[in-house]
């Protein structure tokens, strides 16, 4: 693959733009500018190739795997409505490629959101057929009681659905602190069940993906790649 393709595929801009960038010596390779845009690289390389543009090191990736810390008040769409998009955290250089959210999270609720630009990925946690656990941290307004535990996981019904939903697990970290576990991920889920079984939900975060939990270190707003071993721990349910 040439360089220049290499730029586009990276999420640099056009074939044009791309060219553009290399011809004006703002590539580098090693530490060495490289003006040429139709310097090959061979395929079986690709996957230890490194560059910098304009003085930043990225290294190809095929596809993206990613995992935001998301805070609250970024809405995970292109086009938000009232607050920013999650897509201003990240390089500008990943929403060019494709990168979207792997599911939604409320502007309200915080914590773990993928993203990446791999369909067959994105549609692998997304897709209630394949019963991905999403594990949540609910902060309710009254206290959690046993009768509330008892109807999440034997089933609440919600508005609209025509069948009960229950959690996988449903565990009281603390007084007013609710561990939750769902497979579905339908619109305010979470809030909706909780006030199905009596409570209210005033604050919502979301701890892990299948066996894949939000980093400790991981600040709010930070966002990371996803090596080999997180995406095998993300398909441990």
């Amino acid at each position: 693959m040439d360089l220049e393709r290499i730029l586009f595929t990276q999420g640099f801009g056009s074939r044009r733009q791309c060219r553009a960038l290399v011809a004006d010596g703002r590539v580098s390779i090693g530490g060495a500018a490289c003006t040429n845009p139709d310097m090959l690289i061979a395929s079986d390389m690709l996957q230890f190739f490194a560059f910098d543009v304009d003085g930043v090191s990225w290294q190809y990736r095929e596809k993206a795997y990613l995992a935001l810390n998301k805070p609250a008040a970024y809405e995970c769409s292109r086009d938000p409505q009232h607050h920013l998009s999650v897509f201003h955290l990240l390089p500008p250089q990943l929403a060019e490629r494709g990168v979207q959210c792997v599911g939604r999270l409320d502007q309200d609720t915080t914590g773990l959101l993928l993203l990446s630009d791999d369909g067959a990925f994105v549609h692998a946690f997304t897709s209630p057929k394949k019963k991905v656990p999403k594990v949540y941290l609910a902060t309710t307004k009254h206290p959690i009681d046993e009768a509330q535990l008892s109807a999440l996981q034997q089933g609440v019904l919600l508005h609209g659905e025509p069948q009960p939903i229950a959690a996988v697990s449903a565990h009281r970290r603390d007084e007013r602190l609710l561990e939750l576990s769902v497979l579905e991920g339908k619109y305010h889920q979470v809030k909706r069940m909780v006030a199905a079984a009596g409570n209210r939900v005033e604050k919502l975060h979301r701890e892990r993906i299948g066996g894949y939990g939000l980093p400790a270190d991981l600040a709010e707003g930070q966002w990371r790649w996803l090596n080999d071993a997180d995406l095998a721990m993300l398909r441990q349910s």
